[in-house]
């Protein structure tokens, strides 16, 4: 993770052959300082939770994967002490598709990640004002995304949402 002079503010790294989904966020390229740890609560599951908590073991927030709503268009809640608090939203869910389609041709596959970008918005659930903006960067391989301040909010509920579009983007990843 960089910020947008290019400054590492993480690195993440997420653990392989693990029945439930597991991520470490460390502030430095060596993988020796976790800031961050975010867990899925069970096994693989469309309704999975994923509980976010500092390098101390405290609870930061958690992000809940909404199921069924999730598998035509990406929707995720973002709670902190149990009270909902954002929402991630895909905008365009026929990009998702189309990149689905084309990104298996021999190819024509290798272009598509410079076609199809997924853009997801970030909003506080009252009163639906926006925070954020995730927006893919055309890539030939790679997955790049820049996150884009659109309105203006607690640093709190900003960190909270950054950590939580990391591990949305980590599950979404194979989708577009």
């Amino acid at each position: 993770l960089t910020d947008a002079r290019g400054h590492l503010i993480g690195y993440v790294r997420q653990k392989l052959f693990k029945l439930k989904e597991a991520v470490t966020i460390f502030s430095d390229v060596e993988q020796k300082h976790p800031i961050y740890r975010i867990a899925a609560d069970r096994v693989i599951d469309i309704s999975a939770q994923y509980h976010v908590e500092d390098a101390s073991g405290a609870p930061v927030g958690v992000l809940h994967r909404r199921g069924l709503r999730s598998i035509w268009r990406a929707h995720y809640e973002i709670y902190r002490a149990g009270r909902l608090l954002l929402e991630i939203r895909e905008e365009n869910p026929w990009a998702k598709v189309a990149d689905g389609i084309f990104g298996n041709l021999p190819v024509i596959g290798m272009l598509s990640g410079y076609v199809f970008h997924p853009a997801y918005r970030v909003s506080y659930t009252a009163g639906g004002a926006s925070l954020l903006r995730v927006l893919k960067r055309p890539a030939m391989w790679e997955g790049k995304y820049d996150i884009e301040r659109t309105g203006s909010g607690d640093p709190e509920d900003e960190r909270l949402a950054v950590l939580c579009i990391l591990m949305m983007l980590l599950l979404e990843r194979s989708r577009g």
